[in-house]
């Protein structure tokens, strides 16, 4: 019986697979057509990675560097931010040193200051992430407010007209309890929308997009002179910073002491990688060039951003416009200033593509692979043999010839060169030689001539 059964699996199973086999030739198929990639997916600024302009495929990779999201915990903590929910009462100082003191970390920053009795988003920058502090600040906002009317309207389509007629560029003087100097200057407001009104307790609350530095306490001021019966600002909460909104991981004091907290008594970093957004996640709205990795670490050293060194590049850079500059690992290099645009970028061969702005990623993060280029070679074999010609025992004339040697700014290392070092240090020496030989031959004269005198005495 047993047989039998085996049998008849084993009949079932080649019939099974004779059917595969038919339906499916597994064969490698010659064809021209490159394999697909699905990069929707993918993290952060590799994002639609396939879908990015290629100059070229050829280039050396590099062991050095990760992924943003792979970074071990000490680096990943430097190169992180907060999107944090700021409470009422505390001012954003404060809040920001309380972070820098619960994390133990030598640097913080925020993206824009909120008044004490405002809450909502405040991006708090940790270490290497405050470079781009000052971009977020610059950054676009968004609010919600309440607001209280001194006396009753006719509709609540007045309030909608009077705050159409608020959007724009608006002449704002920041309000007399302010940090600042009251200072008439210009805000633009880019939208605004009534979300609700209650006419029975004249309140009523809005939705507004605005420039950074813009008074939305003085806003509903000019609201109330627009309706002709005064208004007051009861609450506001800052919904938008930058790309950064309310809905994008929002956590609050108690997640960052709890995560810490895990991770200083029980070792366990999920907490820490949970509440913490890399850097990359603030600039994946920037434009993007992807750099070799053999040219990452000269611009970290402030090289300048050459075409032969891209990789990819995206569509609709425009000239001054504001771009990031990304590792093959998805790494944020630096933000620059682009000098050409895209279709320049794709006819040219050569120039420069963009020059930096702020520097993100740390020096010697990647290996420094300038001045190993032909031309870098032959000056160095040139250095070095004149090197040797110097400490030959060279005549006084021919060691003042040698030449200043001249190298240009593409190939230029940011520290002093060794070899040009060692010629300097052997004129010096061939220098000070014969001044000593001088000076003993001056004085051996001299004494003979005081011995002359003697014996003639």
């Amino acid at each position: 019986m047993g047989k039998k059964r085996l049998e008849q699996n084993g009949s079932k199973t080649l019939e099974t697979n004779m059917e595969i086999d038919e339906k499916d030739d597994y064969i490698l198929k010659s064809s021209n057509e490159e394999p697909k990639t699905h990069s929707e997916d993918w993290p952060l600024l590799l994002k639609n990675f396939d879908k990015l302009n290629i100059r070229t495929s050829h280039y050396t990779p590099l062991v050095e560097g990760c992924s943003p999201l792979k970074r071990d915990i000490r680096n990943y903590v430097s190169a992180g931010y907060f999107n944090l929910d700021k409470p009422c009462n505390p001012s954003s100082h404060e809040v920001v040193a309380w972070v820098k003191r619960i994390l133990r970390v030598q640097k913080t920053g925020h993206s824009g200051t909120l008044d004490p009795k405002v809450s909502g988003v405040l991006v708090v920058c940790i270490d290497r992430t405050t470079r781009l502090a000052k971009s977020q600040q610059n950054a676009g906002k968004e609010y919600v407010a309440i607001f209280k009317l001194h006396n009753s309207v006719e509709s609540e389509k007045q309030i909608r007209q009077a705050l159409d007629n608020l959007t724009g560029a608006l002449f704002q003087r920041p309000p007399l309890i302010s940090a600042v100097k009251r200072q008439l200057r210009i805000r633009t407001i880019y939208e605004c929308k009534l979300i609700e009104y209650n006419p029975s307790q004249q309140m009523g609350i809005y939705w507004m997009s605005c420039e950074a530095g813009t008074y939305v306490r003085t806003h509903i001021v000019h609201l109330g002179l627009m309706l002709g019966v005064g208004a007051q600002m009861q609450e506001l909460r800052r919904v938008r910073s930058g790309v950064t909104s309310e809905n994008d991981h929002i956590i609050t004091l108690h997640d960052i002491l709890d995560a810490q907290y895990m991770y200083d008594n029980q070792k366990d970093e999920k907490y820490l990688r949970r509440i913490i957004r890399p850097l990359e996640a603030l600039l994946v709205q920037h434009k993007r060039i992807v750099v070799k990795d053999s040219s990452v670490n000269a611009i970290c050293y402030g090289a300048k951003i050459l075409l032969p060194g891209i990789l990819r590049f995206e569509n609709g850079i425009e000239l001054n416009e504001e771009i990031v500059i990304v590792s093959t690992k998805g790494e944020a290099v630096c933000i620059a200033i682009a000098l050409m645009t895209t279709s320049t970028i794709s006819v040219t061969d050569h120039g420069i593509v963009a020059k930096i702005k702020r520097v993100i990623m740390e020096r010697d993060t990647y290996a420094r692979k300038w001045g190993l280029g032909p031309v870098a070679s032959k000056k160095k074999m040139g250095l070095v043999q004149k090197a040797v010609e110097g400490g030959g025992g060279e005549s006084s004339s021919n060691a003042k010839a040698i030449p200043q040697l001249e190298v240009k700014e593409e190939v230029q290392s940011p520290k002093k060169k060794i070899v040009e070092v060692e010629v300097e240090k052997n004129a010096k020496k061939e220098e000070l030689g014969k001044k000593r030989k001088m000076e003993e031959s001056s004085t051996s004269s001299e004494e003979e001539e005081d011995e002359d005198e003697d014996d003639e005495d």
